[in-house]
């Protein structure tokens, strides 16, 4: 049970990771990649329908972690816990700059906040981890960086997915050049852990920068959701010996009754969840064009004009 509770932890956080990646990298290069406020519009808007459901992988992530293995809980949001705080700090000021970019005269301060609220959690997300494998400050300014340059390039290679015209011209050339930076931070990143997870993650975000190059961006968007998904395998795979320097994953885990109850739960819960936001992305898998359609008020919480 232990272990099927590590392994769900583990789904968690890369879910989490996968999904808020591309919202953290669009939020990067929104204004990058536009030129004009219709062009920020489409932009934002391909993450306007899904941002904040992404966010609850992470607060299930968390709940998750609280519950079956509340000494981890409580080590890693201890010896953590001015990143984390920055971390909410951002992901606030992020959710208040896509709510309210619409309903302000300026939005320059909503983009602003934006920016560095989809910035810093990219960053400190692989500060964190970085720190809790490797025990070290200087491995996790490279852990962040990996991260940081992993969401531009997610986000890059989904921009180019999702929209048409010169902001899908852009962000293939933002994607390419995001390319160029983030497999030499992988393998400097990555290649102290050694598994073969982490060498397939270095091949995998070289195999997204060819495919946009030839521009099959659906593909270059698997290769780097498989990038962030193998990444975050060989993380865990590291924490499972040692969640916590002096800490086994046993000792860390709460009682058998506890996690046959947390097992019920989620086996009736998460299937429902999952099946709600896979059909999320089914109804909003069309690309978003410069001029969004007039019935199409679903589209425009993420910094549409006010009707």
């Amino acid at each position: 049970m232990i272990d099927l509770w590590f392994v769900i932890i583990a789904f968690l956080w890369t879910g989490y990771f996968v999904l808020e990646g591309f919202d953290f990298g669009v939020g990067m290069l929104a204004p990058l990649v536009s030129r004009d406020p219709a062009e920020h519009r489409q932009s934002l808007q391909t993450i306007g329908p899904v941002w904040d459901g992404n966010e609850v992988w992470l607060i299930t992530a968390v709940g998750a972690m609280f519950a079956a293995f509340p000494a981890w809980y409580a080590g890693v949001f201890s010896a953590f816990y001015l990143p984390v705080v920055l971390v909410l700090a951002g992901l606030i000021v992020r959710g208040v700059g896509l709510e309210w970019r619409g309903k302000v005269t300026n939005p320059f301060w909503c983009d602003l906040g934006i920016v560095v609220g989809s910035a810093l959690p990219a960053f400190l997300w692989g500060a964190v981890f970085a720190d809790l494998v490797f025990g070290s400050a200087l491995a996790a300014v490279f852990g962040g960086a990996f991260t940081l340059a992993v969401c531009v390039l997610h986000g890059a290679v989904f921009l180019a997915l999702k929209t048409t015209g010169p902001v899908r011209r852009r962000a293939r050339v933002t994607a390419m050049a995001a390319g160029a930076v983030t497999i030499p931070a992988a393998v400097i990143a990555l290649s102290s852990l050694g598994s073969l997870p982490a060498l397939a993650a270095m091949a995998a975000l070289a195999a997204a920068t060819a495919l946009i190059w030839r521009r099959r961006e659906g593909w270059a968007f698997t290769a780097t959701a498989a990038a962030i998904v193998l990444t975050t395998l060989a993380v865990f795979m590291e924490l499972r010996a040692r969640p916590l320097p002096g800490l086994t994953l046993a000792e860390a885990a709460s009682g058998e009754y506890t996690l046959t109850m947390l097992s019920w739960i989620g086996l009736i819960t998460l299937p429902f969840v999952l099946v709600y936001q896979g059909w999320t992305y089914w109804v909003f898998r069309q690309r978003v064009r410069t001029e969004p359609e007039p019935h199409s008020e679903r589209v425009q919480v993420a910094g549409a004009p006010p009707k």
